[in-house]
């Protein structure tokens, strides 16, 4: 920071400033750690000197707690990929089944509002399509914080539903299936070549959740991709301009991303890998009849409590993905 010229790129010196201290909070981190490991060192001298049980409370406390710091230690040395530490676009598309899918996309939806509340993560809902009776046809936001993507990326796949529907008089037991999609907001660093002619551009009325206030002007823009057939829609923003460039933003991550999955499975091939890349496989199953049970197939992590799950508690689930990858890309 005291090298000459150091401030002359604002944004670039930003960005070593974040480093920086990204890389100062784990230090910081892991000494808290360690004194809490010599605390506890400490009271168990204590205790062999002098068995009380007011020290087996502390002990136990205190372990309880240092556990507790050391798995969120732990978490955030896992993000160890590139965007980890960016914000996250994730997008919600319930599958074929009507009303049933899109009351699940819904579900979703809830949930991972409800998980970046426990982090203090900003929520911005940027495209929300409403269902015929219910739920959603599809949505997409906008979660700000700090390794927002590195956690999130964990979603990235088909989450499976069985239940009794509510929406069935016969009260028959149904299954429903939603995607999730999660993408890193990229910044200006990052290049990636659209071509305007490539773009097709439509522009209509903000619907439903985040839109009410621009209902009466065609303000919302839908962005279609046409080599690719990727299509991208904003509406949260005020203006067609804002809009605009909200959808563009996204593209430039979806395109990105596309990128780097082809180069991911041209790798495969030249190691001869069998390699699952995309969100095309179920990930998680949500069972709530006949009995309650959350399950993740890649990591095998389960739970009992599915309304604890639904109402936010993922960080179990994103521990355990991060654990798997990590074994499976070390697996000595």
């Amino acid at each position: 920071m005291t090298e000459n010229g150091f401030w002359d790129d604002h944004d670039k010196a930003q960005k070593v400033i974040d480093a920086n201290n990204d890389l100062k909070d784990k230090y910081d981190n892991f000494k808290q750690l360690d004194e809490g490991l010599e605390n506890l060192k400490v009271l168990a001298e204590l205790y062999q000197d002098d068995p009380e049980d007011d020290l087996i409370v502390q002990m136990e406390d205190d372990v309880a707690t240092l556990e507790k710091k050391m798995q969120s230690y732990e978490l955030t040395m896992l993000l160890s990929e590139p965007y980890d530490s960016d914000n996250a676009i994730l997008e919600i598309h319930p599958g074929a089944g009507g009303t049933e899918s899109q009351d699940w996309g819904s579900m979703l939806l809830r949930m991972y509002q409800r998980w970046a509340d426990q982090h203090d993560f900003s929520v911005e809902i940027e495209d929300y399509q409403p269902g015929d009776e219910a739920g959603i046809k599809s949505v997409s936001l906008m979660i700000s914080g700090k390794n927002a993507y590195g956690l999130l990326r964990s979603e990235r796949g088909v989450h499976r539903l069985v239940r009794i529907s509510p929406f069935d008089s016969a009260g028959r037991r149904h299954t429903s299936f939603a995607s999730v999609d999660v993408m890193p907001e990229l910044d200006d660093s990052i290049e990636v070549e659209i071509n305007d002619d490539d773009l097709r551009v439509d522009v209509f009325r903000s619907s439903g959740a985040g839109g009410q206030h621009i209902n009466k002007t065609s303000s919302a823009v839908r962005i279609t991709h046409l080599p690719t057939g990727i299509v991208v829609s904003s509406q949260a923003q005020r203006s067609q301009l804002q809009n605009r460039q909200t959808a563009m933003n996204m593209l430039k991550a979806k395109l990105y991303q596309r990128e780097q999955e082809e180069q991911a499975k041209k790798n495969a091939e030249i190691k001869g890998e069998q390699m699952d890349i995309g969100w095309g496989s179920q990930i998680r199953s949500y069972v709530f009849h006949p009995y309650t049970m959350v399950k993740d197939h890649r990591s095998n992590y389960e739970t009992g409590n599915g309304q604890a799950v639904m109402d936010g508690d993922l960080d179990p689930f994103i521990y355990a993905y991060l654990q798997w990858k990590l074994q499976g890309e070390n697996p000595d």
